[in-house]
């Protein structure tokens, strides 16, 4: 069969924005309205393709085989064929429990099936053991040259003034969806979550994703919300990011929006992240929709940390007129505080107000209760704008904002023209802790200095160790090779089931990367499938047979398979399929450059 040419089954950008030129100028906005539909489905393809063009932290061919590592320490790593070290170091004498690490990792392709299955983290132990440590995979992406890359975020525990040494293991094809346990939970759907650790409990909204109250999880369960009627939209604590246009005429905001124009979400038992992004809404949207200043901002939460992050980017992508402009302002109604904190340029904590000399230069800002210690603190890491000079960085706490309780609002811009591609950028953390009466300011003090300094990561030699040991195994039932041919046979039936909506494609769900997990024990078989879009919700069509062209579903095939008793299918939406899943077979057959 001659191979397809994908641009037969498909249309270019330059295609759609040419169509919708002509629909435009003939003032058919019917059908411009569904090119331009259709345009973000082929800008969103066009992403997923391209990926990070960054060199990754770890390169692919920066590996050693398994083989290599002193014997207790390979045969701990039974069953998995390479792996890479990378070297942690704390450089500013601050000892590091479970500091978030997120390096993009790349890999041979032809070294490893499935990321997401086969990627483990373990720290090397004082002892000369290796310990497995929770990981999570997210961003994955294909690149030219045969290199498959992802991030990867673990947590990591380094001594002051010390280096620690991780071993990023891949390449084992019996390698089953690692189940890891943390006290992170996330439910919801989409951007409406609800994220809780054993700190707090935050809530987005559901009709925007924005913050939009918080559970503090001590005695008494303090929630911080914002109530009163808002400005039309939902009330949120986060309030930020907004700007005020031209000589005062109108608000513009993310929280107008009716739903989030763009955003991709991130589940996992490390980390939890919501990111949005477009341009923000007038109050009579559609009538105003400038396109003039673009603003996107990411919430990132952690097992076990009593705080989370804040990033986001305002950019100016045409020359624009701007009153004011907000990029941190929280509200919290029924005077949860009796007192105001913040933090100066150098660092330090203050309790009380702000003198007026000290008012445009703050690096953080929050609120404490005298009597039950809740507190609620913005530690700002980073703010800076590029293409924009004279950047504010004000935002002093106010007990009481009439009607409500206590706010901070910072405006880093008022009543001035961003030149096209002005940039502003920020990272902050938000603590979510109780504020010790004798230590409160100076732990504070030392969060934030440990966050200006993350853990250093280098891609370094594998690390010797005196005596190295063992205890244990990385393998758990069902990896070892052991295992393999059962599994083998497992992964070659699946290979027999083709999605027939695509009549002339030589691909089958295991090509497509619909097949998340194989597990097999006793006789029993689980399965792990998601379908390729939210559109196509009946995961039936491929777990059994029934009906049109298909002759026989995953469950009616693999009981075939010789040792196999009972076949269960279950469907995940989690994480999202993206074409990184498609095997170069695959692609060969959509007709996609490799």
């Amino acid at each position: 069969m001659p191979p397809f040419r994908y641009e037969d089954h498909t249309d270019s950008v330059e295609e759609k924005l040419r169509l919708l030129k002509a629909a435009w100028d003939s003032r058919n906005h019917d059908l411009a309205m569904s090119l331009a539909e259709s345009l973000k489905d082929t800008l969103s393809w066009a992403r997923q393709e391209g990926g990070d063009p960054r060199p990754p932290d770890l390169e692919a061919r920066s590996h050693t085989r398994t083989g290599d590592l002193p014997g207790p320490w390979a045969a701990w790593a039974g069953g998995w064929a390479y792996c890479k070290p990378v070297a942690l170091y704390e450089e500013v004498g601050m000892a590091r429990a479970g500091e978030p690490v997120d390096l993009a990792a790349g890999f041979p392709a032809d070294q490893v099936a499935d990321l997401q299955r086969e990627v483990r983290v373990a720290r090397l132990e004082e002892d000369g053991s290796l310990r497995e440590v929770h990981s999570q995979l997210y961003g994955e992406a294909r690149r030219g040259g045969g290199e498959r890359v992802a991030r990867l975020v673990f947590q990591a525990d380094v001594a002051a003034h010390r280096r620690a040494d991780y071993l990023i293991f891949y390449g084992n094809p019996n390698a089953e969806l690692p189940a890891y346990s943390t006290d992170l939970t996330v439910s919801g759907e989409d951007y409406g979550l609800d994220i809780a650790n054993r700190h707090f409990l935050a809530r987005l909204s559901r009709q925007m994703g924005q913050l939009e109250r918080i559970t503090l999880a001590r005695e008494h369960g303090l929630e911080l919300y914002a109530g009163g009627k808002g400005h039309g939209e939902p009330p949120t604590i986060d309030w930020a990011h907004d700007y005020v246009d031209g000589d005062h005429y109108q608000k513009l905001r993310i929280k107008n929006w009716a739903r989030c124009p763009n955003h991709e979400v991130i589940k996992g038992p490390v980390c939890a992240r919501v990111r949005r992004w477009g341009f923000p809404h007038s109050p009579l949207h559609p009538i105003y929709t400038p396109s003039r200043v673009h603003i996107d901002v990411t919430y990132s939460f952690y097992a076990g940390l009593p705080y989370f992050f804040k990033q986001s980017r305002i950019e100016a992508v045409r020359e624009a007129m701007i009153s004011a402009m907000r990029d941190d302002e929280w509200v919290f109604s029924g005077y949860s505080f009796t007192d105001p904190l913040w933090i100066d340029s150098q660092g330090k904590v203050h309790e009380g107000a702000v003198p007026p000399e000290r008012q445009k230069d703050l690096w953080g800002a929050g609120f404490f209760h005298r009597t039950s210690r809740d507190a609620f603190v913005a530690l700002w890491l980073k703010h800076e704008a590029a293409g924009f000079e004279g950047i504010q960085h004000g935002g002093p706490p106010n007990l009481h904002y009439p009607g409500h309780g206590q706010l901070w609002s910072r405006y880093p811009v008022e009543s001035a023209v961003l030149n096209k591609g002005a940039v502003f950028s920020q990272r902050n953390a938000y603590l979510v802790s109780s504020y010790p009466e004798t230590v409160g300011g100076g732990a504070i003090e030392r969060l934030r200095h440990q966050l200006l300094h993350p853990l250093e990561a280098r891609s370094e030699s594998i690390p010797r160790a005196e005596e190295p040991r063992s205890s244990g195994a990385l393998a758990r039932p069902g990896e070892t090779p052991e295992s393999a041919p059962l599994k083998s046979a497992l992964w070659k039936a699946l290979q027999d089931i083709r999605d027939e909506q695509l009549y002339k494609v030589d691909a089958n769900v295991i090509d497509l990367g619909l097949v998340y997990d194989v597990r097999a024990r006793g006789g029993t078989v689980e399965i792990l499938i998601t379908m390729p879009h939210r559109g196509r919700p009946v995961h039936h069509f491929f777990a059994a047979q029934g009906g049109g062209r298909l002759s026989e579903g995953i469950r009616e095939r693999l009981l075939r398979v010789e040792g196999v008793r009972e076949v269960a299918v279950s469907f995940t939406w989690n994480p999202p399929w993206t074409a990184a899943r498609l095997t170069v077979r695959g692609r060969r057959a959509l007709g996609l450059e490799d």
